[in-house]
């Protein structure tokens, strides 16, 4: 009977789950049909064309990315064909793998207790509008990224539990490869801080006498898929080329100055957030240090530490409240998205200082049971050890409470170094919640807080207390997180609000829905391009906005199809150059961008020197079409610059 019950949670746990997986995929398919940025878009999906048709990356044109997210965009164009839909059902499948998986490692980190099954669905909800593809709809590196290092997360907590599964470690070793070649700052962070911790594991393992040979398969296995990962490359594209694009020419255009990474916790009112969790965190322990003292309390006295603790788990959640409670104060949306945002160096520095509790009381553990092991007899200190906790479970929380929350810090913060805390935040929400969460068990231990199996009392008082906590920051952070994604802040450097909503009647755009007049636009220039432009002649499309490539089905003939300042190389005089050796027959220039800034720099330079070059022949809605000029009319031109001279 008892059975039957567990089986029967366990199938609501993953229907609640996969009904929050369907929520995630949903909100994806709900962004995308009212946005469409098509800058990003048109970055990730015309390479990916290019790529599918052939031509190499890094040896055939500059490219300062890493591979594995624009390989997975150009393998469902060969497999699909060219249709932007199928990229938005990409994206929804991703989300809401990525929200199941989350809800996989919470439970792992809060030790998967039947009441604590609870707690994990209430923390995982948030990503149903924080998810990895929630806030950017689209197909991206960052969001792959995230994904990739949940799989590894999740890979590593079972692989500790189990380390007979040698399997299990071959596994391991081949996906902490995979980070570094979808993101190249973000994954080289993770595997790097993965590889130290896992050091430290093997050392602390070793001076507790277990086994360790799951280390050295898991090790064996991420040295040679790294080592066939880099011949790989340098047999298709040269690793000199890799570096020089992903490592050298990334770094230059994109490192920000330290000041600029740490200006995230110059926070004004962080210091008091910080003090007010110091203040909830100190009476909530308080008050339970006085009823474990005060056997004899009066009803009385239990009943004012009781508001007292009630008290002290608002003031805990109050910082995770305010964005919700900004949502009545301010109707600017930046601002509201700004309180949101600005929770990130909270948590991060709270996470900071329960790992150094939990080492502290990790640390404290370790000498009781030295000092057990010196003094009383084998069965005392067994007894001992299972009246403390210290049993062979408890070897998953040095894992668990210490080096995965330190793998996300330093995780989050290589995320930090493209584009600090305002941009780089909006696929990294599960990475929040799982911080959340740790620190949580932490501040929570012991664990009697956490499960269900000290009778009636721990179930009534402090799960409660657990669940209340947690249930507000989820409800806060559903909350503020709706209203950021439907203002689309983080995605205020296009123009999305503009004009009436559009979509595209071209069969390869198929699913491409924004306002304003952009798709129409674009769409005449199809229609000019396919009744006056020769598919085999070469163009040069600036500044690349457009998904011209990949809807047309032309080859690109130009290295670069993004003129901005960290993916172009070139001076406006080697652009010119280039068009001229590559043969350029046309140049497309696009007037109106829905990026709200110019991303070509000197722009007026480069179209003065290509005027040389090309001359205007029709000018449509929002695009000037210019043709290579002829010999003869060039020579026409020198004839009559010098006809005043002769005469």
């Amino acid at each position: 009977m008892e059975e039957t019950r567990v089986r029967a949670r366990r199938w609501f746990d993953w229907l609640v789950a996969l009904s929050l997986a369907a929520l995630s995929a949903g909100v994806v398919i709900w962004q995308n049909s009212r946005l469409a940025v098509l800058w990003d878009i048109s970055y990730i999906l015309e390479n990916s064309y290019r790529i599918s048709l052939g031509q190499v990356p890094y040896r055939d044109f500059p490219f300062p990315y890493a591979p594995l997210t624009f390989l997975t965009q150009a393998a469902l164009i060969k497999l699909t064909g060219r249709v932007f839909f199928h990229h938005v059902i990409y994206c929804a499948v991703i989300g809401a793998l990525a929200t199941v998986v989350t809800w996989r490692i919470l439970l792992r980190v809060l030790n998967g207790a039947r009441l604590v099954r609870v707690l994990s669905l209430v923390l995982t909800a948030p990503l149903s509008v924080l998810g990895v593809y929630a806030i950017f709809p689209h197909p991206f590196y960052d969001s792959d990224g995230t994904f990739a290092i949940l799989v590894c997360l999740l890979l590593l907590l079972r692989w500790y539990r189990t380390p007979n599964a040698i399997s299990l470690s071959l596994i391991c070793g081949f996906v902490l490869v995979l980070p570094i070649f979808i993101k190249q700052n973000v994954g080289l962070v993770f595997t790097a801080s993965t590889a130290a911790s896992l050091v430290l594991l093997l050392t602390l393992d070793v001076w507790r006498g277990r086994r360790v040979r799951h280390y050295f398969w898991l090790f064996a296995a991420l040295v040679v898929c790294l080592a066939a990962a880099l011949l790989l490359l340098h047999r298709i594209a040269g690793l000199q080329n890799y570096i020089q694009w992903t490592v050298r020419f990334a770094a230059q255009r994109r490192t920000p100055a330290l000041g600029e990474m740490i200006g995230v916790y110059r926070d004004r009112s962080l210091k008091w957030w910080l003090l007010l969790i110091l203040l909830g965190a100190t009476t909530f322990k308080l008050t339970k240090a006085k009823d474990s003292l005060d056997g004899l309390r009066s009803p009385e006295s239990s009943s004012a530490r009781s508001l007292l603790r009630w008290f002290s788990i608002l003031l805990l959640a109050t910082p995770f409240t305010w964005p919700v409670i900004y949502l009545f104060l301010d109707s600017d949306s930046s601002e509201r998205a700004e309180r949101l945002v600005n929770l990130w160096p909270l948590v991060l520095l709270l996470s900071l200082a329960c790992i150094t509790c939990a080492l502290i009381r990790f640390l404290r553990t370790g000498l009781k049971r030295a000092q057990l092991a010196a003094v009383d007899s084998e069965k005392s200190f067994s007894s001992e050890l299972s009246s403390t906790g210290l049993n062979a479970s408890s070897d998953s929380e040095w894992l668990e409470q210490i080096f995965l929350p330190l793998i996300i810090i330093a995780t989050v913060h290589g995320a930090f170094m493209s584009q600090q805390l305002w941009g780089s935040t909006y696929a990294l929400w599960p990475f929040f919640l799982i911080l959340v969460a740790t620190s949580i068990r932490v501040f929570f231990t012991p664990a009697a807080a956490l499960r269900n199996d000290g009778g009636q009392s721990t179930i009534s008082s402090r799960y409660l207390h657990v669940v209340a906590l947690a249930s507000l920051i989820s409800l806060s952070l559903l909350i503020a997180g709706f209203f950021y994604i439907r203002s689309h802040e983080r995605l205020d450097y296009a123009d999305l609000d503009e004009g009436d909503l559009t979509r595209s009647n071209l069969r390869a755009l198929r699913g491409l829905t924004t306002r304003g007049s952009w798709l129409p636009d674009f769409e005449e220039l199809v229609a000019y391009a396919d009744k006056n432009i020769p598919r085999d002649d070469g163009l040069l499309y600036l500044p690349g906005e457009d998904l011209f490539y990949y809807t047309t089905g032309r080859v690109p003939q130009f290295p670069v199809l993004m003129f901005d300042h960290t993916v172009n190389p070139y001076s406006p005089q080697e652009i010119v150059d280039l068009a001229r050796a590559r043969n350029i027959q046309w140049l497309i220039v696009k007037d109106d961008l829905q990026l709200e800034e110019e991303p070509l720099e000197r722009k007026d330079e480069l179209i003065n020197l290509l005027e040389k070059d090309f001359e205007s022949v029709d000018s449509l809605n929002n695009y000037e079409i210019y043709k290579r000029k002829s010999l003869g009319s060039d020579n026409s031109e020198d004839d009559d610059s010098d006809e005043p001279e002769n005469k």
